[in-house]
């Protein structure tokens, strides 16, 4: 038997089939709570990266069979000396080397750019959650990884949400959140918000608990949020976002957003909810959220699963998530190595 791997560019649509063949079984196998995995969502992170980050793919076959397959996403302007690894082989072709393969090809690649670090992330079980494979776990720390950093994946199920428990926190994060008001859109964030959405998204880093991991903060300018609309929209996605802004200054001070993907309408990732350190303990986390859950809601009558994830440290969010009927599912490691 022999392992062969080849590069592969977002104009190889063979290529791009095979992978995706691989990674919907993988899912099948690995988060089977998880949506189908539909061909949209796949092919449109391949050919639409994010701004200011470059991607390069291999594909691993064994036999002329499709077994694996590789992304390597690069940072452009922060953090370029580090790279995020997605590394995916068929459950039915693991423990042949396909992994290593595909790992060897990635380092020599990564050297080549000048990369110094992978990061890559790996899903485990919680002791009371259901069972999940540990093979990408034993896999990371057999070529030497690091766990930097733990995050807890939590799901609402949004048929088994308490609303009446929702309308006593919206009233309580109402009242303290004199001075203040709500706005929300879909998709293309409103000229006068666009600066502001920026600043919060490059607090992330700074803000969010990040464990070990070496990561820069992002320097996220207009131009950059603007960008990552238009890769949205090709993406097929619909992000819904909900902002706090303060009255006396006008600036957007809190913000929200989940996504959507129209293919896998039962299913939205909440992703991120951010407040400008000056206005916390105003109750502006708890207001935005509730806000945007409503909002995408009314929209999305389809929807009945929305996840989530945390670090596993970061209580103040895990606590919000919760009071809103958040539930751990399971838990995720983000492992490091340097090259």
């Amino acid at each position: 038997m022999s392992i062969a791997i080849a590069s592969f560019d977002k104009s190889d649509q063979t290529a791009i089939d095979a992978a995706f063949q691989v990674a919907a079984a993988a899912q099948a196998v690995d988060l089977p709570d998880f949506p189908q995995l539909s061909r949209q969502q796949f092919e449109g992170g391949i050919r639409h990266p994010m701004p200011s980050r470059s991607l390069r793919m291999a594909l691993a076959t064994l036999d002329d069979v499709s077994v694996g397959y590789l992304v390597l996403y690069l940072p452009q302007a922060e953090n370029v000396n580090n790279a995020s690894l997605e590394l995916v082989v068929h459950p039915a072709f693991r423990r042949r080397g396909v992994g290593r393969a595909l790992y060897g090809h990635a380092v020599r690649v990564l050297r080549e750019l000048g990369r110094k670090r992978i990061i890559a992330a790996t899903v485990g079980p919680l002791p009371e959650g259901p069972d999940r494979p540990a093979v990408g776990a034993r896999f990371a720390a057999a070529l030497g990884a690091q766990p930097a950093l733990g995050e807890v994946r939590r799901r609402l199920v949004v048929d088994q949400a308490d609303h009446a428990a929702h309308d006593a926190l919206l009233a309580d994060a109402r009242e303290r959140a004199t001075g203040y008001r709500t706005v929300t859109w879909q998709a293309v964030t409103p000229e006068e918000y666009v600066a502001d959405v920026g600043y919060l998204d490059s607090r992330l880093v700074t803000d969010s608990p990040t464990g070990d991991l070496v990561l820069e903060p992002e320097r996220v300018d207009a131009e950059r949020v603007r960008g990552v609309e238009r890769v949205l929209t090709a993406r097929g996605r619909s992000p819904y976002h909900c902002g706090v802004v303060h009255e006396a200054s006008g600036r957007l001070v809190a913000w929200s957003m989940i996504v959507v993907v129209p293919s896998v309408p039962r299913h939205a990732d909440q992703q991120i909810t951010i407040v400008d350190p000056a206005h916390r303990g105003c109750r502006l986390g708890l207001l935005t959220k509730i806000e945007n859950l409503r909002y995408v809601l009314a929209h999305e009558p389809e929807l009945r699963e929305i996840d989530t994830w945390n670090a596993a440290d970061n209580k103040h969010m895990i606590a919000i998530n919760e009071q809103l009927g958040f539930r751990a599912v399971d838990a995720w490691t983000n492992w490091q190595l340097d090259i």
